[in-house]
């Protein structure tokens, strides 16, 4: 969603003149933070999910689904019933904001769910209760699917119907297949970054996403852009699907996890321990094997968002010599990020990291340690795309606009999130990033369990799952190939190894890894089934070290029950057994009457699957090849009796601890 500050947008050519200022005026807006939040201790586990929804309209008569772009007066009727919640002090059970396109909706809980263990019991509760929200209403013929729709940009993909505008000047996107009526329309943010975007880049983006072969498949293959002008079509490349919009990547839908940390120190050490596991969740939910209709030779959308958001100049792209940019720049502002930011991982950091040396400077003149320095100097290489005219002088000492502005468009796999200026309910926290969303609450509900159960396994056991940080970029191209999950080997740790320092002790000192440098041989690659399932000896899994916390802890029966019913089909879907959402798609495209083996996946074969998709996320149906047999014990509410027993039992460690 990123900053949804208000106001008049600049241009491109209008933020020119104050980049330098917004950025030296951003960092100082950090220190100003950090130094005042710094010694913030001892806030408690609290985190949220959020989800992201298309809404989708079936034309049954015509066999084809569009895109339905309400977004903006559905959003309107559901934040109405937040603003009345809020006018008479009732708790609102989620809360809905805008996303990039006018057919996305976001929701998430209404209030972060707490650090206790019953918790997890109310999260697919929750997600069931968001969805039948929005159905409640939706028009006939209408659905909501949490899914990025396989056939964005093809022919007539919008209802109401909107026309591309290629050669209009005045256009956001100026795109061959993306209107810009399909770019959400309620929040100035979305269209002046698609511009921006373009006019920073000084072309349109251009994205190529490698087409998979089949049978019958043109070799080599080529779209039919004949009708268009050559200056539209000159970055299209043979065999692969050619997009060029922004909305081809932030128009897809994803599922994100943030989690609040005790404090600073323990935020930038969940947030390197877990960057090794993002190619893991990648390839364990990818979802996404169609692009404009056309069946891609990827099963994720990853790269598809980087390409799509890719501001570089030629320049920095390597493309002709410097002249008027400041450097090279190795990945879009869309990637896997490129260092680790606590003191103990520094050794990891194996690849060179660009950064802006005065920036770099300025932060070690503010007393900002020498990693987290770099870390914010690397982001701000990146220049601001998204400035208010009204709010460009600000107070440094009060505001953290012009840092988040850059910071929050720096979309990497993990991200460190300073708390806000002006909400002292809110931490330190970390974002995890990758996932894709699933199809169903039920699993959504098991992939966001398993990340925040992860960082309970990380801080009571102290684990290290550190590689080099080349390793994780190599794990992200990896993650998001073809069946990946089963076909693929990632490098990881291939045995445990622990930090030294108690979690309940971080306030300012480093924690101390075993092993001190990175060794070759504490490395392995392995496959998704060995890494979340356990190899021989050698390494036992990550649900198995989930399910030894779960022993030490005292968990309720029904809780309990439906964290084992989301790991039993977490494992099962890394071991292969339960298919992604990728590979049953794939599969139920090649054996639909109407698909004709070329790689071109047609209306009806889309209708078809998309009925299908709408009856499964409903409950209307089932499909053991996707989800398994798994029923959780989900519930909207936490029996008072476990609370009471669940805050005791906190309140107990937390005195022995002082």
């Amino acid at each position: 969603m990123g900053l949804l500050t208000k106001g008049s947008p600049l241009s491109w050519s209008e933020t020119v003149p104050y980049v330098e200022y917004i950025k030296k005026h951003g960092i100082a807006q950090f220190i100003n933070l950090y130094h005042r939040l710094k010694s913030r201790q001892g806030d408690q586990l609290k985190w949220g999910d959020e989800i992201e929804y298309t809404i989708v309209k079936f034309d049954h008569d015509g066999k084809k689904v569009r895109v339905s772009l309400r977004a903006e007066e559905l959003l309107g009727r559901l934040s109405a019933e937040e603003e009345v919640n809020n006018l008479v002090g009732t708790a609102n059970k989620f809360l809905w904001r805008p996303e990039f396109a006018a057919y996305m909706v976001e929701g998430t809980p209404g209030v972060p769910y707490g650090g206790l263990l019953a918790c997890f019991n109310v999260v697919e509760a929750n997600m069931k209760m968001r969805r039948a929200a929005i159905n409640g209403l939706l028009k006939k013929d209408e659905s909501v699917l949490s899914i990025s729709f396989p056939a964005l940009g093809t022919a007539d993909f919008t209802f109401p119907s909107a026309q591309c505008t290629p050669d209009d000047e005045q256009g956001a996107g100026r795109s061959l297949f993306f209107p810009d009526d399909a770019i959400y329309n309620g929040h100035p943010r979305f269209k002046n970054l698609v511009r921006n975007i373009r006019g920073r880049r000084g072309e349109k983006v251009a994205i190529n996403v490698p087409i998979y072969k089949d049978e019958k498949t043109n070799a080599p293959f080529q779209e039919n852009l004949a009708h268009v002008k050559e200056e539209h079509k000159m970055r299209a490349l043979d065999d692969h699907i050619y997009m060029d919009h922004m909305g081809f990547g932030m128009g897809c839908c994803c599922l994100q996890v943030t989690f609040q940390a005790v404090n600073v120190d323990e935020a930038r050490w969940l947030y390197d321990q877990l960057t090794p596991i993002t190619p893991v969740l990648l390839a364990l939910s990818a979802a996404t094997p169609i692009f404009k209709g056309f069946l891609a030779d990827v099963d994720s959308r990853w790269d598809i968002i980087s390409a799509s958001v890719d501001d570089r100049t030629a320049e920095e792209r390597g493309l002709i010599p410097l002249e008027n940019s400041k450097w090279r720049i190795e990945k879009s502002r869309y990637d896997t990020t490129d260092c680790y930011i606590y003191a103990c991982s520094a050794a990891y950091n194996d690849i060179p990291l660009q950064y802006d040396e005065e920036i770099y400077q300025q932060l070690l003149e503010g007393q900002i340690d020498e990693h987290l320095s770099k870390h914010i100097a690397h982001m701000f290489i990146r220049d601001p795309l998204q400035v208010f005219r009204e709010r460009i002088e600000q107070d440094d000492t009060k505001s953290s606009e012009h840092f988040e502005t850059i910071q929050s468009s720096n979309w990497m796999n993990m991200r460190f999130k300073p708390p806000p200026p002006d909400a002292p309910e809110i931490g330190w926290r970390v974002e995890f990033r990758p996932t894709e969303v699933q199809l169903t609450d039920f699993e959504n509900a098991a992939y966001c369990c398993f990340v925040v159960l992860l960082t309970r396994v990380i801080i009571s056991f102290r684990l290290t799952y550190l590689l080099p940080i080349s390793m994780i970029g190599e794990n992200m191209k990896r993650a998001q190939k073809r069946d990946a999950v089963t076909q693929q080997k990632f490098f990881f740790r291939k045995g445990l190894s622990t930090c030294r320092q108690p979690p309940e002790e971080f306030a300012g000192g480093e924690t101390k890894c075993t092993g001190g440098q990175p060794r070759s041989e504490d490395i392995a690659e392995m496959s998704i089934h060995e890494i979340v399932n356990g190899k021989d000896e050698e390494w036992p899994g990550l649900i198995p070290l989930i399910k030894q916390y779960l022993d030490s802890a005292d968990v309720d029966v029904d809780t309990r029950c439906t964290i084992s019913q989301y790991l039993n089909f977490i494992s099962k879907r890394a071991s292969g057994e339960i298919w992604t959402l990728a590979h049953w798609t794939r599969d139920f495209v090649h054996s639909h009457s109407a698909y004709k083996k070329d790689s071109c996946v047609p209306d009806e074969t889309i209708y078809d699957l998309l009925s299908l998709m709408s009856d499964i996320s409903s409950g209307q149906k089932h499909c053991e090849r996707l989800l398994g047999t798994y029923r959780s014990k989900t519930d909207q509410l936490i029996p008072s009796a476990v609370r009471r027993a669940e805050e005791s039992l906190v309140m107990s460690k937390q005195k022995r601890l002082h």
